[in-house]
């Protein structure tokens, strides 16, 4: 197996963490490369659901080391919650099986009010962030001003940090949004037992990987959202606070670009979104509320519903190119059965003529009108169906031409939503 990156080639949702675990069973390492927990990775393993936001999905897998990479910004309280789920659902998550970046940044109790007053204050413009801190965190790492799990480790060194960085904060919460302010003392104590019980997860997670790399031990990247949430890439401002995209993995895990052998973008067979922002094939009517209610298309993380639209190729090409991908896994096929007449989005035309790119800036793209192909539907329930062979041709041609039009391989397919539903699709099949 070769060292792999896993990437959302949508808005995020698209069953990253479902594909992760597939992979994980033939790697040795599964490594959260960026974002926080504002990303939701949802499992389905023998009938039983686990959502992740901060432990990498191949933490289901027993052989595999997972590690969360120096990219990741990382609320302490919700890890220690989320390895107390994890417990309790019967999977205890022992330092040997998990690795936390000393370099990772952390979130902290002004981070989440500042996102949280920010938001509320924008009002009608609001961007639709989580309100999870992770925007605030970002600014602080790239200000100079953040705070990192090794800096837990010592507290009188904790707290000299903290009172050089939370003045300015408390006058941005006070001043500005008439926040209360955050008490040092009160984040201090909060941080002692936290820091006691992660010290032992936190490693040189770089080095590990290095040594890894070295062995030829395979390594699986994983994304959290999708590539057009990325900070760069994405349909900006309506986007997420880090790089998305395959090559974050490098920076976000601590690897040289030569570590990369292959990138995997993952797409559901149709688009959805959550939040504010421009969303070109989108489907606000009783249509799109059909595909929500059968998709159960409500965010991980916030319960948030989820705008759903019909595939948008321009927006597949382009992530394509962004992020390198060499195969794609096509998830929900399952979803579009008995919805009659389907639907993609083959080309843009903003002005009148036709656009080859997906155009930066959001207003342009709020503005884009879709060229649509209408393919034939099909009824059969594809949930029980494990091989190429046995989908209807509807669904066996509509597949072929997503991957004519995008320009790379189809290899897996989503048909359901445990662990099992997958069907793997060898070149060549028709």
């Amino acid at each position: 197996m070769s060292n792999i990156v896993v990437v959302g080639a949508q808005w995020g949702d698209e069953g990253k963490g479902k594909v992760v675990d597939l992979l994980a069973e033939q790697s040795k390492w599964v490594v959260r490369y960026q974002g926080g927990n504002n990303a939701g990775h949802t499992l389905v393993v023998d009938g039983r659901k686990v959502v992740l936001h901060l432990v990498p999905s191949g933490i289901l897998q027993p052989a595999c080391t997972c590690v969360i990479g120096n990219g990741v910004v990382v609320n302490p309280a919700v890890l220690l919650e989320e390895l107390d789920e994890l417990a309790a659902l019967g999977h205890s998550v022992t330092p040997d099986r998990l690795v936390l970046s000393s370099e990772a940044h952390l979130i902290l109790p002004w981070h989440l009010a500042l996102d949280r007053a920010r938001e509320s204050a924008l009002g009608d413009k609001r961007i639709g962030t989580t309100g999870k801190g992770i925007g605030p965190a970002y600014e602080d790492k790239v200000g100079r001003r953040g705070l990192r799990v090794a800096d837990l480790f010592d507290r009188d060194a904790l707290a000299s940090r903290i009172r050089e960085v939370l003045p300015e904060n408390n006058r941005r919460l006070t001043e500005w949004y008439g926040e209360p302010p955050i008490v040092l003392e009160d984040v201090v104590d909060s941080l002692g037992p936290v820091a006691d019980r992660l010290r032992p997860y936190a490693r040189p997670a770089t080095r590990l990987l290095y040594e890894a790399c070295k062995r030829g031990e395979p390594v699986l990247f994983e994304g959290a959202q999708g590539t057009f949430l990325d900070v760069d890439h994405g349909t900006y401002p309506f986007v997420t606070s880090s790089n998305t995209v395959a090559g974050s993995a490098c920076a976000g895990a601590g690897v040289g670009p030569t570590a990369i052998t292959d990138v995997i973008g993952i797409a559901k067979a149709y688009c959805t979104r959550v939040g504010s922002g421009p969303f070109p094939t989108e489907l606000d009517n009783e249509l799109g509320e059909k595909i929500r209610t059968i998709g159960q298309e409500f965010g991980a993380t916030t319960g948030r519903p989820r705008r759903c639209g019909w595939f948008d190729v321009p927006l597949l090409r382009h992530a394509v190119m962004v992020n390198g991908m060499t195969e794609l896994a096509l998830t929900k096929l399952d979803i579009l059965s008995g919805l009659g007449p389907i639907q993609v989005g083959m080309a843009y035309r903003l002005g009148g003529r036709v656009i080859e790119d997906v155009p930066a800036g959001a207003a342009a793209l709020e503005r884009v009108e879709i060229d649509y192909e209408v393919f034939p539907g099909w009824d059969a329930d594809l949930s029980r169906v494990r091989a190429w062979g046995e989908l209807p041709a509807a669904c066996r041609n509509y597949v072929a031409a997503l991957e004519h039009h995008v320009g790379v391989p189809i290899r897996l397919l989503g048909v359901g939503p445990g662990r099992e539903s997958v069907i793997r699709r060898e070149p060549g099949s028709t």
